[in-house]
Order: C-alpha cells, then structure tokens, then sequence
C-alpha cells in the first residue's frame, strides 16, 4: 500500500497570483499549479516564466506540491525544466495515452534532477488518462516507471472523446473508474478521483456523492477545483471514529481467536476470518497514517 495521503488535491491556476496565495490555506492535501487547461495558449510562456514564484508562494504549507504541465511537443519540456525543482513532488501529467510518453519523460525529468542535485526519482508523476485509447493502455502505462505515484481519468475529456454526455448516476464511468482502481492496486498506484465531474462545484451534495461512489470502488481521494471541495474530500476519504472503533474490535478478536488455535470467529453475528481481519489492519493503519499527516499541517 502506497503510504502517501492524497484525500485532496487542489488545482489552482498558477497565473492567478491570488488563487496561489491561498492554496496552502485551503487544507488540501495536495497542491496542483495548473500550467495546462487553466491557462489560455498566448500566456503559457508567461506562467512558466512565474512558476518559481508561485511555487514559492504555495509551497509554504505541508501540502505535497504538484505542477501540471502541457503534454505537447513544444511545450512538455521547458516545462518540466521550469516545475522540477527541491520544493517539487510531483509533476502532474495531463493526456497520457502510451507507456512510451512517460519512458521519454522518467528519462527528462532524471536529466533534470542531477543538473539540479536533487536525488534520482525525487520528482513522482501523477498521471491523468483522459482519452479511450490511453485508458486501453493503462496497465502497460502503470508498469512504464516506478515514479508514478497516483492515476486519475480525465472524466470531461474521456466522455467527449466517448461523445456522451454525464449523466446524474455517473453510469459510464463505472467501468473506467473499476478498471483504473483494479490498475492501480496492482502496481502500488494510488487512484484518485471521484465518480462524477469535479467542474460542478455549486452543487455540493452532488459532488459529494460522487465522492462517495468513488471511495466504495477503492478511489482513495480526487483532484478538486474549489476550495469548498476539499473539506468533503478529506472527509469522505477519511474512516470514521465508528468504523475504526469496530475495526479494532475485529483485530482484538481475531487475534484471541489466533490464540487459541483458530483463524476464524465471530462478532456481532458476523464472520471474522483473515480477509476481515486485514480489512480491519488497512483501516487503522490508514486512519493512524491521516492522523500523522494531519498534525504535521
């Protein structure tokens, strides 16, 4: 299991100095600097000659700190030269659709580090698949470099490629989302994202729901827009006080059972084996993780 804490993950565009400023305020519990959809073609220049500022400004918290870069051929590497840099955890990698793109980046971004003394594989990639053919190729996308670190769909994108339109259950995201968390686990990723659009931001409950049905497919956290958003992420990708209470129980009874010969028992009325039992293990070691995280903020 991926140690790291991504509940959160708050874009902000990097040309507007006040949305910066008070990105390590907003209680995410990463940063995105957006130098891609945010930021119209003629200021694209523009915002990487600013990024060292603004990752100055917003690297001030504890929050990880991530720049999305342009994935095009005239822009992807004056742009990871500009992003990679101490403060930098992650470059965030939009429209990624064959393992070759990230080999020819890993490769960029090692360059980049040991011209800047930092340590090889320093620099994570978090990646964003936004396209039919980037999501058929994900698994042999996930094996491509040990630097990715989490995976997300590009949900606007991938349904206008699809030429569909979201629909109030999220339905035909069901499939992508299962087949990007099922990814995911199985190299070590952490997949993000929620099932819906995080563009809607008014409606919060709605959001929240979105939220919910991610968490249940195995989706640890999701990229957000506004700051409204990050306080329903934190919670939603966050165990409970009762459920970490019976997921104690479970352990202390499992265990008795251990001791006395027995890999299973019973509590409340329920089985208890060792699938329940490691169930029970990854909610507390990861409610303990969130809590060390959160008083490091």
């Amino acid at each position: 299991m991926n140690s790291k804490i991504l509940r959160s993950v708050l874009v902000v565009p990097v040309n507007v100095p006040r949305f910066v400023e008070k990105a390590c305020l907003r209680g995410a519990d990463a940063i995105v600097l957006d130098m891609e959809d945010s930021v119209p073609p003629d200021r694209k220049k523009q915002a990487r000659d600013d990024l060292a500022d603004a990752i100055s400004v917003a690297g001030r918290g504890s929050a990880q700190l991530m720049v999305r870069i342009n994935n095009e051929p005239d822009l992807i590497e004056a742009d990871v030269e500009s992003a990679v840099c101490k403060r930098l955890d992650a470059l965030f990698i939009p429209k990624v659709e064959s393992p070759e793109q990230l080999v020819k980046l890993d490769n960029l971004t090692r360059e980049i580090e040991a011209f800047k003394g930092l340590a090889p594989g320093k620099v994570k990639f978090s990646i964003h698949v936004e396209s039919p053919l980037g999501l058929l190729r994900l698994e042999k996308i996930a094996a491509s470099t040990e630097r990715i670190e989490s995976m997300s769909i590009g949900v606007d994108d991938y349904l206008a490629a699809l030429g569909i339109k979201l629909t109030e259950d999220a339905s035909a995201l069901f499939v992508p989302m299962t087949q990007m968390v099922i990814i995911a686990k199985a190299y070590g990723i952490i997949p993000i994202g929620v099932l819906g659009s995080v563009a809607e931001f008014r409606d919060l409950e709605a959001f929240e729901n979105s939220a919910v049905r991610a968490r249940d497919l195995g989706s640890e956290g999701s990229i957000c827009v506004h700051p409204d958003q990050v306080a329903i992420l934190n919670r939603v990708f966050s165990a409970t006080e009762e459920s970490v209470a019976t997921a104690r129980k479970i352990i202390e009874t499992f265990e008795e059972a251990v001791q006395m010969g027995r890999a299973s028992t019973s509590l409340d009325g329920r089985m208890v084996d060792t699938p329940i039992y490691k169930q029970a293990l990854a909610t507390v070691e990861k409610f303990e993780a969130i809590r060390r995280y959160e008083s490091l903020k």
